[in-house]
């Protein structure tokens, strides 16, 4: 059903999913935190001594690391699945292990469940962004329900 669709329509329908303001406000953070040790490394290099110095740059690049990667949450999806790019792992599914997609009711994020009885978060979908949230939760559920139809199904 997906390729009978026009260009256009397809990649929308196939676009990333990603978050608007935890990606904004993690970015401006990750580039605050890095000019900040670094400021913080320079200011202070005659009263550090090396390994303070290499102490005070690994803290700072695991904080603007750690930023970077809250910044990268995503999930993108083709004609086979989905790979739901979370804040420490990556996963990819096929369509049919997808049951259904679950938004709302105080979750922060989309929330997967699949047929192995599991449930898998997309932090690439999160409740902070208000409607385009609940506007990307729909078109993730149409997805699932395109890409699960069967013969039997009404």
């Amino acid at each position: 059903m997906p390729d009978l669709m026009p260009a256009p329509d397809r990649a929308r329908l196939y676009a990333p999913f990603r978050p608007r303001a935890a990606r904004v406000v993690s970015l401006v953070l990750a580039v605050a935190v890095a000019v900040g040790t670094a400021a913080l490394l320079i200011a202070l290099r005659d009263f550090f001594n090396p390994f303070d110095m290499v102490g005070v740059g690994l803290f700072g690049g695991g904080i603007a690391w750690f930023c970077w990667r809250e910044a990268s949450v995503r999930a993108d999806v083709d004609e086979q699945g989905i790979v739901v790019r979370n804040l420490m792992l990556t996963r990819r599914l096929a369509w049919a292990q997808v049951v259904s997609v679950r938004f709302g009711s105080g979750r922060p994020w989309v929330q997967l469940d699949l047929a192995d009885g599991d449930v898998l978060a997309v932090m690439g979908v999160q409740q902070a962004d208000g409607a385009h949230a609940r506007a990307e939760a729909g078109r993730l559920a149409a997805l699932v329900a395109i890409h699960t139809r069967t013969p039997r199904d009404d």
